[in-house]
C-alpha cells in the first residue's frame, strides 16, 4: 500500500511541477507579446508621423495602436503579478503583527482572485456579444471579439498567478 501511495504522491508532485512550469511559460509568452506590441505601436506611430509629413497619413493607425495597446496591457498583467511588481502602500500593513499580515495578505489575494475571475468571465461574455454583433474596428474593419478572449485569458492566468502567490507566500513566481 505504501508503494502505491508513494507513486501516486510522486505523480501528483510531477503534475504540479508541470502545471506551474506551464504557467511560467504562458506568463513569459504573454510578456513577450506585450513587448512586441509596444514595439509595434512605436513603429506604427513613427511611420504615421513620417507619412503625415508627406501628406499621406497611415490608414488605420488609430485602430492598430488601440488593438496593440489592449494587447500590451493584457500581456503585461500576468508577468507584473508573477514578479510581484504592482505598486503597494504597505505603511499600515507593516504595522501589523506577522499573523495579521498573513490574514490580510491571504484575504486580499482571495478577493483579487474573485475579482479577476469575474472580470475574465465578463470579458468572455463581452467577446461573445462582439462576435454575435459582428463588431469591427472603425477604419480597418478588423473583428474585435478576439481581443476580449485574449484579455479574459490573461485575467484568468493572472488569477492563477495570484493563487501561486497565495500558496507560496514570500516568493515570486518569476524572478524579475
Amino acid at each position: 500500500m505504501s508503494i502505491f501511495h508513494n507513486s501516486c504522491l510522486k505523480s501528483l508532485q510531477a503534475a504540479g511541477r508541470f502545471f506551474w512550469q506551464s504557467m511560467r511559460f504562458l506568463v513569459y509568452a504573454l510578456a513577450v507579446l506585450s513587448g512586441l506590441c509596444i514595439l509595434a505601436m512605436m513603429c506604427i506611430t513613427c511611420v504615421d508621423i513620417l507619412f503625415r509629413l508627406g501628406g499621406y497619413p497611415l490608414k488605420g493607425c488609430y485602430d492598430l495602436v488601440r488593438i496593440f495597446g489592449a494587447l500590451t496591457i493584457a500581456g503585461a498583467l500576468p508577468y507584473t503579478t508573477a514578479v510581484k511588481g504592482h505598486v503597494a502602500i504597505e505603511y499600515f500593513f507593516l504595522k501589523l503583527h506577522r499573523r495579521g499580515r498573513i490574514v490580510i495578505d491571504s484575504l486580499s489575494r482571495l478577493v483579487i482572485m474573485a475579482l479577476f475571475g469575474t472580470f475574465a468571465w465578463q470579458c468572455l461574455l463581452y467577446g461573445n456579444a462582439l462576435k454575435r454583433s459582428g463588431e469591427v474596428s472603425l477604419t480597418l474593419g478588423v473583428p474585435l471579439f478576439w481581443l476580449s478572449y485574449i484579455i479574459a485569458f490573461s485575467l484568468g492566468l493572472t488569477m492563477l498567478v495570484t493563487l501561486h502567490n497565495l500558496l507560496h507566500p514570500g516568493r515570486e513566481m518569476i524572478k524579475p
